[in-house]
């Protein structure tokens, strides 16, 4: 009989009990030795929000060594144990762990992070977590700007980042792009920002020689706690940009082909034939010109329907647009490397305009060992900007009517003259003079020769070495060789020398020159990190440094070229002239230290300190840089948790600190020496003069850096576990020691030198907010909105000094100052007459018939008063004196916004992306200087053409206050508000429509991942301004020791139209 176990027999029970247990000892050993064997486990990681599969994302055993990242589709391969748990995690995704248990494949869909920036966020020398960040960052979303179908990324980054205006100086190829943070710093310094490439400091990079499909990420500090650690230079802000790199897994190859059109630009509507002719009656009725218009009895009416000549017809054209990048990328963990290259090519919506960009980087990044690293990166780019620059003169910025643009709308559309053929003849000899240039603009426009060619070589190197596992060794050094060259030729069918060019005295001519910038940049910091008792965390960082930077020009010319069939190589034939010669370099030495204090994440400590020395002073060859930040993450206290389902994140931070501005000349604090034998000289013993040297400017040894003093305060908010976030900066931005002209006394000889005077402010509001609103399994809509505000003011100038006026080139007689930065205003102030419309028949006596004489009780316009008739201009007498003086001149527009923003959506479904990016700018006015000569003819040209607006002018048949009569302009020279218009817009700035191939789809061609897409530029722009475009400031471009774009903003002449952009495309990846 079986064994059976009772209370009867014990024994036997123990024994079958014994058993038992060692049955499951055994079994329980079994099981753990076969789930502590390690087996391969693969899958692959996806985004939830579209299903593509996800590149680079790190898949690592939690509390283990074993690690690795995704190839391009996504895939992964490793080995694990039923135990482990595997963890997911990418860069601005949520991450993800899953129990790995009995699976071998584990597909994973990552969400992405509900925050709009990335968790970790690029510092100065440093990273820093999100959560841990007492500064002011902004963070760009550069996949975003990546999709815009444009040259550079200044020309995508306008609206994307609060606190950031980005202004063109108008839509041609390769134009300057105006970038300010925060506010003008200066009033006449360079007021542009700093950029750190890749860990190197670029002063006044050139946008274009970077491709933006190379930027792995840009951060933008705002505030004096996160750009004092780079001091003396980082007044205006600092953007600082990681360029991509290789990455651990197999060798990838990614490819991008764009190509599109660009819209011909909108034309001016101009008069029609029979318009012109009745305006022509008007202006000037005797002229032999005019009055062959009536021969053989013809009338005005006689010209009703006939086609005239519009040269912008000739002039437009449809842009085309090119891109193509290649890039191979991969690695090991001890070895990554990057290879790519990329071709950029532009036609202009103007003939004879473009730009092109060749470009090549190499990196490489090498562990060495466990405790060294090291690596290198060389970059070549050479970008070529071909064509006349459209807002400049081609014969002198004072001459109004050698513009391209404006050349061709006042252009005749008809000539009474049979054997005048207006479209083909070099110039309209009948209306050529000597202070109107009339040259052909279409013709001109053909047969310019002007190159703007940019060669940057770039190469720089880094040593990590890990001292301890708490301290950490790092030296950077990099070398930027930067030349511009420019080549101009004029043959005799350009404006400039053709023989219709009566003030040419160069006849054929041409020049070569040569600018070069080397810089040299070597940094070495040790970082410390440290946590004590699992609460208490420290960061130092402790940074020497030093850069050297060379200017070098140089070039030649030559005049009365021989044969001009030789072009630009013919130069030696000519006369000399114009040679220049230059040599000037600097040098900046520097010490910084800066330490981040944590307490479990929750208060946060920031300080630092930086001394910097430069050669440009003399007396005050230092500065000290300090700055200070705190921050608090409330959402970390215990009495936040009833209200953390709701009010995720909640962060408090404030910041105070001092930076300066070093961008002034290398040798401003110094006495210059000229020698000079054809203007000035010595003459000696009743002799004649003969050449010599002389002391041209006197300098200033006290001079010293430009300071500015900020005051931040933040505060950051995130609802609903991130899903919605805000953030918003509270700023006060002081300049002091502002570098102005100061006059001096007599008795020293000279009439002025700069000095450190004056004072300027800026108060701000800056608003971000991010929003998922929708996120499914197929679905998603992010939004991000932005809008800042700026108040800035002059709060001082030179002692006794109440403003500084700026006169803006358009014709000798308008010598009068348009714009004024005055004290207790803000800079760019645009002053004038303000504009009352026209005199009507109401303001007269009338004596006897057809004459008029202005009442008694009103004011003139300026001119003599029995000369005002009906429908002359009309101004406002401002201090009741009965005309019109300097006494009545006042404000008429600002040239700085009220506030811009932006605002994106982007949108998925299943494969398919769209992306909407809408910028504005509002209450800022722009001067449409081209209303000047061609809505009314300010100087009374003859033989010129006006826009349509003009037919609708002060007549005996239609007194309207719209324009002038004919010759109603009044005195010439006066600014007044009829040409300030509302330059506030609206732009549909970047429309994106991609679609990602399936990946099953892809692979049967061998490839990784395949997408298709369209985008569009500038698709449209809702705004009241009568001009080409509103975002514009052709007057605005920043040289050493002037600085247009604060002084003189928003002013219009001759510029470059912004047209829309439409491209298609295709990348990929093997």
């Amino acid at each position: 009989m079986p064994n059976r176990c009772s209370f009867k027999k014990p024994f036997r029970c123990h024994r079958l009990l014994v058993n038992i247990v060692l049955l499951m000892l055994f079994t329980l050993t079994l099981s753990g030795a076969l789930l502590a064997q390690s087996r391969p486990v693969k899958g692959v990681v996806r985004s939830s929000a579209n299903g593509s599969p996800m590149e680079g994302v790190n898949v690592r055993v939690k509390s283990g060594q074993q690690g690795t990242t995704t190839d391009a589709d996504g895939s992964f391969s490793l080995a694990a144990t039923a135990t482990d748990i595997l963890v997911f995690s990418y860069v601005g995704y949520k991450s993800q762990e899953v129990l790995v248990g009995n699976q071998t494949t584990i597909n994973v869909s990552l969400e992405g992070s509900s925050s709009s920036l990335s968790d970790v966020v690029v510092i100065g020398y440093g990273t820093v977590k999100k959560k841990d960040l007492t500064g002011s960052v902004g963070s760009v979303n550069v996949s975003d700007m990546a999709k815009a179908p444009v040259a550079s990324f200044a020309e995508a980054l306008a609206g994307r980042v609060a606190g950031v205006q980005v202004s063109a100086t108008d839509g041609q190829p390769g134009a300057g792009i105006n970038i300010t943070i925060r506010g003008p710093g200066s009033l006449t310094q360079n007021t542009t920002p700093l950029y750190v490439i890749d860990g190197i400091p670029v002063e006044n990079p050139d946008p274009a020689t970077l491709n933006t499909e190379e930027i792995e990420s840009m951060t933008i500090l705002k505030d004096a706690s996160s750009t004092a650690i780079y001091g003396s230079r980082a007044a205006n802000g600092v953007i600082l940009i990681q360029t991509k790199r290789g990455r651990t897994g197999r060798p990838v190859v990614s490819f991008s082909t764009q190509v599109g059109n660009q819209m011909k630009p909108k034309k001016m509507e101009l008069m029609s034939v029979a318009e012109f002719i009745q305006y022509q009656k008007e202006l000037n009725p005797t002229l032999a010109s005019t009055q062959a218009f009536f021969a053989d009895g013809k009338t005005v009416e006689s010209y009703n329907g006939e086609k005239g000549l519009d040269l912008q017809d000739y002039l437009f054209q449809t842009g085309n647009t090119q891109k193509y990048d290649l890039s191979l990328r991969g690695g090991t963990d001890q070895t990554r490397y990057s290879v790519s290259g990329d071709y950029f090519n532009q036609v202009g919506t103007i003939i004879n305009t473009g730009l092109k960009r060749y470009s090549g980087r190499v990196t490489l990044d090498q562990v060495i060992s466990p405790k060294f690293n090291t690596g290198v990166t060389f970059n070549y780019s050479n970008v070529n900007q071909s064509g006349q620059i459209i807002s400049q003169g081609q014969v002198a910025q004072n001459n109004p009517t050698s513009f391209v643009l404006t050349s061709a709308w006042m252009y005749r559309p008809i000539s009474p003259f049979g054997r005048n053929d207006l479209l083909n003849d070099p110039a309209d000899a009948v209306a050529n003079t000597s202070s109107d240039a009339r040259i052909n603009p279409y013709i001109s426009q053909k047969n310019q020769y002007n190159y703007n060619k940019t060669s940057l070589v770039e190469a720089n190197a880094y040593i990590g070495y890990n001292i301890t596992p708490e301290l950490s060794f790092k030296t950077v050094a990099g070398v930027r060789l930067n030349r511009l060259s420019t080549e101009s030729f004029y043959n005799s069918n350009t404006a400039q020398a053709s023989p219709f060019n009566i003030n040419n005295q160069n006849g054929i001519f041409g020049y070569i020159r040569n600018y070069t910038t080397n810089n040299f940049t070597n940094s070495n910091s040790f970082t410390y990190k440290k946590t004590f008792n699992k609460v208490h965390s420290v960061t130092g960082l402790a940074l020497f440094e030093v850069s050297k930077q060379r200017y070098m020009a140089d070039g030649y010319g030559g005049r009365l070229l021989p044969n001009e069939n030789l072009g630009i190589n013919g130069l030696e034939e000519g006369v000399p002239f114009a040679g220049i010669s230059s040599t000037s370099d600097n040098t900046l030495v520097s010490y910084a230290t800066r330490w981040d204090y944590s307490y479990k994440s929750k208060y946060l400590l920031t300080a630092t300190f930086r001394a910097d020395g430069s050669s440009k002073f003399i007396n005050n060859k230092w500065g000290y840089f300090p700055s200070l930040a705190a921050a608090w993450n409330m959402h970390t206290e215990k009495f936040w948790q009833s209200i953390a389902s709701v009010i995720s994140t909640s962060k408090l931070r404030i910041g105070y600190g001092t930076t300066g501005n070093n961008r002034i000349g290398d040798f401003a604090a110094y006495p210059s020496l000229t020698y000079d034998n054809v203007t000035n000289g010595y003459a000696l013993n009743n002799t004649a003069g003969v050449g010599g040297a002389f002391i041209s400017n006197v300098g200033n040894p006290d001079l010293k850096w430009e300071t500015i003093r900020t005051l931040d305060l933040g505060y950051e908010m995130g609802l609903f576990n991130n899903r919605f976030s805000v953030e918003i900066d509270l700023y006060r931005r002081i300049t002091s020691d502002l570098l102005l002209t100061a006059p001096l006394p007599p008795t020293t000889g000279f009439g002025s030198a700069v000095k450190n005077v004056g004072e300027l402010r800026n108060d701000g509001l800056e608003i971000t907010l991010n929003s998922t609103n929708i996120s499914t399994k197929d679905f998603r809509w992010q939004t991000s909105f932005n809008i800042s505000f700026n108040k800035n003011q002059i709060t001082a100038l030179n002692e006794g000094q109440t403003n500084i006026s700026s006169i803006t080139p358009y014709v000798s007689q308008y010598g009068q100052p348009l714009y004024i930065a005055e004290v207790g205003r803000p800079a760019g102030m645009m002053v004038g007459y303000i504009w009352e419309g026209n005199y009507q028949y109401d303001d007269f006596d009338s004596p006897s018939p057809g004459v008029y004489i202005l009442k008694p009780n009103l004011s003139g316009n300026g001119a003599v008063r029995n000369t005002i008739q009906p429908g002359d201009i009309k101004y406002r007498d401002l201090n009741g004196d009965g005309t019109m003086t300097t006494a009545d001149i006042t404000i008429i527009g600002r040239g700085q916004p009220l506030h811009i923003g932006g605002l994106s959506n982007n949108f998925s479904y299943k494969g398919f992306d769209l992306g909407i990016f809408l910028q504005w700018s509002y209450g800022n006015n722009v001067y449409n200087a081209n209303r000047l000569l061609l809505e009314g003819n300010s100087n009374g040209y003859a033989n010129i053409n006006q826009f349509k607006s003009y037919v609708n002018r002060w007549t005996p048949d239609n007194p309207t206050n719209a324009n002038y009569r004919t010759r109603g302009q009044g005195p010439i020279g006066y600014h007044s508000s009829r040409v300030v218009e509302d330059g506030s817009f609206l732009r549909l700035k970047t429309v994106y429509l991609g679609y990602n191939v399936p990946l099953k789809l892809t692979k049967r061609a061998y490839m990784s991942a395949l997408s298709i897409f369209a985008s569009a530029q500038n698709l449209a722009t809702w705004t009241k301004y009568s001009g080409l475009d509103p975002e514009v400031s052709v007057r605005s471009t920043v040289t050493t020791g002037t600085n247009g774009g604060v002084l003189t903003p928003g002013y219009d002449y001759s510029s470059y139209p912004k047209a829309p952009v439409f491209t298609i495309g295709i990348k990929g990846s093997f």
